[in-house]
């Protein structure tokens, strides 16, 4: 919208003039902004269940010897990182650490979920836009070789509008991209931090118990 607010063109003319290049170009900018707004609200969700405090008593149970209060307490919460440990701790007979892990990889890879679909659209709007500025001035230059500029001055500008049109909206495309791309993997590294120090305290506390006998 506001790249056809400055070229002073409707939405729709603007798609129109930009050539065939635009239907892949629409695709790309449908896929990224589906995946960053279910993405988005992924976030959000888990955000609102995040609850640290019962990862805490958690650990205080863990600590006092009550595994099974400690999970019986985790499976009340929705918490990811609560999750995580009663998994670890059902499965502690076989290896705390390796159940520990298995859970963790599970849960942030749902955290990861779509980064990989956001990185090719950001990656892959600015050289649609440069296919687009090769086929526009193809365009041009075929307008050219006629010989007779004044009959095709409105292919000509056709050609370079093509190329402009394409360029900036695949720029625009991979801009915006990049700012939900940003913001969920400083998202999925904070759970990371969030995981591996749960993982670290209660490696601890373990430990202290098996000193402790």
């Amino acid at each position: 919208m506001p790249l056809a607010f400055l070229m002073n063109q409707t939405p729709m003319e603007l798609f129109k003039h930009g050539g065939y290049i635009m239907w892949p170009i629409l695709l790309v900018s449908f896929l990224l902004i589906t995946v960053a707004v279910e993405r988005i609200i992924f976030i959000v969700r888990e955000s609102s269940r995040r609850d640290p405090e019962v990862v805490e008593k958690m650990m205080e149970k863990v600590e006092t010897g009550d595994i099974d209060g400690a999970v019986d307490l985790g499976k009340k919460s929705q918490d990811f990182v609560a999750r995580i440990m009663v998994y670890a701790l059902t499965h502690k007979e076989h290896s705390l650490g390796n159940a520990f892990t298995r859970a963790a990889n599970q849960e942030l890879l749902r955290f990861s979920q779509g980064l990989p679909t956001l990185d090719t659209c950001i990656t892959a709007a600015p050289l649609l836009g440069l296919l687009g500025t090769v086929t526009g001035m193809m365009n041009t230059f075929g307008a050219l070789s006629g010989g007779d500029i004044a009959s095709a001055a409105g292919q000509i500008t056709g050609g370079v509008a093509e190329a402009l049109i394409a360029t900036a909206c695949c720029l625009a495309i991979a801009i915006m991209g990049l700012l939900p791309y940003n913001y969920l993997n400083a998202r999925l590294e904070e759970a990371r931090h969030e995981v591996e120090d749960a993982s670290n305290s209660l490696e601890i506390i373990i430990n202290k118990e098996k000193v402790n006998r």
